[in-house]
């Protein structure tokens, strides 16, 4: 009788301590797999962070070899964002507004028309709607390159290139930069997807309620979507920001350029301060920083929210 009431409790604290083993080496696998994937994410964030580092050492460098690879700089001096700074090769200030004129008008109305035409291609039913949304998809095979000559010929046409009024030609100019890029395909598909992650329920009690299809875009898509217009509005920001061949191309005064495009006078015909073009580069790269840094959260909610829907 002993030996039967013994043996129960003798099984269980064998399976206890298999289950312990097993659990042990069940985490001791996970953290040596978390090891290696962790050092290859180090290595490739090694990588892809190396060239912002070289810019931004050769940027405070006032001499040596700025071809070579370094890790740490053979001086430190600011002389190259005091040139930068001066205004004396470039209007950097006048830059500087530029790309915030540019980037204000170019988010605005890009993520309004992207949000405003997800909302039928998501939750209204009309014949071909399936059709339109997946021809429109077929366009982001093409690279952006291929609609140069057709946006430039476009913006002609427009007038944008012809104002003889000055107030007005600073504003053709403008817009001349932001309106080819005005319809984002990668905009309307994400915030497509968000809608569509929108429960058709609220919808129908809306318009049962008697709201209007924009009433139901501003007060319930939009809030719900917040995350994903976020998420899109610092992707437009970054590329609006980084505006650089197309408005080289369409911008006939100098003055009216965007930071990116007009730091390139600082390579002249006969010379060119390469530390001086490096500096201006990481200033470029901080606004897109900082506001990557404050705008992460939504960012990475966003596009998760798209993604899903």
């Amino acid at each position: 009788m002993l030996k039967t009431s013994a043996s129960p409790a003798v099984s269980r604290e064998e399976t206890a301590l298999a289950s312990a083993r097993l659990r042990a080496q069940r985490r001791q696998r996970d953290r040596v797999a978390n090891f290696f994937a962790y050092a290859v994410l180090i290595v490739i964030a090694l990588i892809m962070l190396y060239p912002f580092y070289w810019t931004l050492i050769t940027s405070v460098e006032p001499t040596g070899n700025i071809y070579s690879a370094k890790l740490l700089p053979s001086g430190v001096s600011l002389k190259n964002y005091r040139e930068v700074f001066s205004g004396t090769t470039v209007p950097f200030w006048r830059l500087i507004l530029n790309s915030v004129v540019i980037c204000t008008l170019g988010v605005t109305l890009t993520v309004t028309l992207a949000a405003l035409a997800a909302y039928p291609l998501a939750k209204m039913r009309f014949p071909g709607r399936d059709l339109i949304f997946y021809a429109i998809l077929m366009l982001m095979v093409l690279p952006n390159e291929a609609g140069l000559i057709v946006n430039y010929i476009t913006t002609v046409k427009l007038g944008f290139l012809r104002q003889e009024n000055p107030i007005l030609n600073v504003l053709a100019q403008y817009a001349a930069v932001v309106m080819p890029g005005i319809a984002s395909i990668v905009g309307l598909f994400l915030l497509r997807q968000a809608y569509l992650g929108v429960p058709t329920e609220l919808i129908e009690a809306a318009r049962i309620d008697g709201a209007k299809e924009l009433t139901i875009w501003r007060r319930i898509m939009l809030p719900l979507a917040l995350p994903t217009i976020v998420a899109f509005a610092i992707l437009e920001f970054v590329a609006y920001w980084n505006s650089f061949l197309w408005a080289r191309i369409v911008l006939r005064d100098k003055e009216l350029m965007p930071l990116s495009a007009g730091l390139l006078e600082l390579s002249g015909n006969f010379s060119t301060n390469s530390r001086a073009v490096m500096a201006g580069a990481v200033i470029t790269v901080l606004p897109i920083l900082v506001i990557f840094a404050f705008g992460q959260r939504y960012f990475m909610k966003g596009i998760e929210g798209a993604v899903k829907g």
